[in-house]
């Protein structure tokens, strides 16, 4: 390992465990679980490898340092101390955008005017330079302070890892990526179950979870800021890319993915962005109303993101559907079932009880309710003959767990 560096992955809330789990995936096990972000200790390589494959964090950050602030003095002073130098060349171009939160400091604006002139006074006197073009590469500061306690970071992202470089129309409110891949992640699915989104818009879950079923890094097609920087070998981003290649899986799929949703025009989008995202042989999209929704197979998990009906006179229209869904899905009684909405009234009009979880679709507070159906029956293997008295019965396990179990409880 190079240099240990403390990094940061950011999440949308109720995430975290999900990003904690995938930070571990990747061999990074020294980890703290914050509200809205994970900090680990990496280097330079798990930069690299982070922003490739973290499906569901917003960005990777490198902490310059932590210091408790009850002043403007205070977060000049300590953010004058950090070794800026590491990171930033006498070119660097390096806006600052600042949060404040219960803290002291109330001012982001202000703290950001701080922080870029401590920052500058630093860069002054470590390369003896009165003045800075600021024409080269971007490193962008933020800065948190929450609690009187501010934390100073570098943004080695850019635009969020929720750009995969697929999704190229738009539509109205779209599933983030990063979201749709923490859906996925906190289900029971895996690679040998069937999967359908009867709701699925431009395809963003199923396309999520062809990538994940084939183990394709979601970050493999797009560039990144820091690939820009000199301190980071562009040796060790082709290093990870050719890491990424060699463990995708196009044949692991048992099941071909289906996504349906009622608008034709949603439908060809969704077919367009999975032809981009390479994906296209993995995943069925068809124009068909939730009405007519069904299945021949007896296990799956439905996992989908339905309409809320948020905005004035679509709360009915919503209903409706949820409605549909408590019919279609009814025989469906050994399917898994995962509906995100942030209706408050989809539990009782869907008449089950539900696994909750809270999380946030961009600034909308939902509720993910889980369904969880029996697991299906293990795949038999040859030892299974010698350590079982009936070998014409089933055993069932459930193959993987998901995320976190620790959900909302169901009251």
């Amino acid at each position: 390992m190079s240099e240990p560096l403390t990094l940061i992955a950011t999440s949308t809330f109720g995430l975290e465990a999900v990003v904690a789990r995938e930070l571990k995936q990747l061999g990074y096990e020294d980890q703290t679980v914050e509200n809205g972000r994970v900090m680990f200790q990496g280097d330079k390589e798990a930069i690299c490898r982070c922003n490739l494959w973290l499906r569901s964090a917003d960005r990777i950050l490198i902490c310059l340092g932590e210091f408790t602030a009850l002043d403007f003095d205070d977060l000049f002073d300590e953010t004058r101390d950090l070794e800026w130098e590491r990171w930033l060349p006498p070119s660097a171009r390096f806006p600052v955008r600042a949060t404040a939160v219960r803290s002291k400091i109330n001012s982001a604006k202000n703290s950001q005017k701080m922080v870029k002139k401590a920052i500058a006074e630093r860069m002054k006197d470590h390369y003896i330079k009165d003045w800075f073009p600021e024409d080269g590469p971007l490193y962008s500061v933020s800065v948190s302070i929450l609690k009187d306690r501010a934390t100073l970071c570098i943004d080695t992202t850019g635009p969020g890892l929720h750009k995969r470089g697929y999704r190229k129309l738009t539509a109205g409110a779209q599933l983030k990526e990063t979201l749709a891949a923490g859906l996925i992640q906190l289900s029971y699915w895996n690679n040998e179950r069937a999967l359908v989104d009867p709701c699925c818009g431009s395809g963003t879950i199923p396309i999520e979870a062809a990538l994940i079923g084939t183990n394709t890094a979601p970050g493999i097609n797009r560039s990144f800021v820091a690939e820009e920087w000199h301190k980071i070998p562009a040796e060790l981003w082709e290093q990870a890319r050719e890491e990424a290649r060699d463990l995708q899986d196009l044949d692991a799929l048992s099941f071909r993915l289906q996504g349906y949703d009622i608008d034709p025009g949603m439908i060809r989008m969704a077919r367009y962005h999975a032809r981009e995202a390479g994906v296209d042989e993995l995943v069925h999209f068809q124009d068909q109303p939730l009405a007519e929704f069904s299945t021949p197979r007896k296990y799956g998990c439905i996992i989908t993101n339905p309409p809320y009906g948020e905005r004035l006179g679509e709360k009915e229209e919503a209903e409706v559907i949820y409605r549909q869904m408590k019919e279609v899905f009814a025989p469906l009684d050994t399917w898994s079932i995962y509906v995100l909405t942030s209706h408050p009234g989809f539990e009782r009009i869907f008449d089950r009880k539900a696994r909750r979880r809270k999380l946030y679709n961009g600034r909308i507070e939902c509720t993910y309710y889980q369904f969880p159906g029996p697991p299906p029956p293990r795949k038999r293997s040859p030892w299974d003959d010698a350590t079982t008295s009936n070998p014409d019965s089933e055993s069932e396990t459930e193959t993987d767990a998901p995320a976190d179990d620790t959900t909302d409880s169901a009251d």
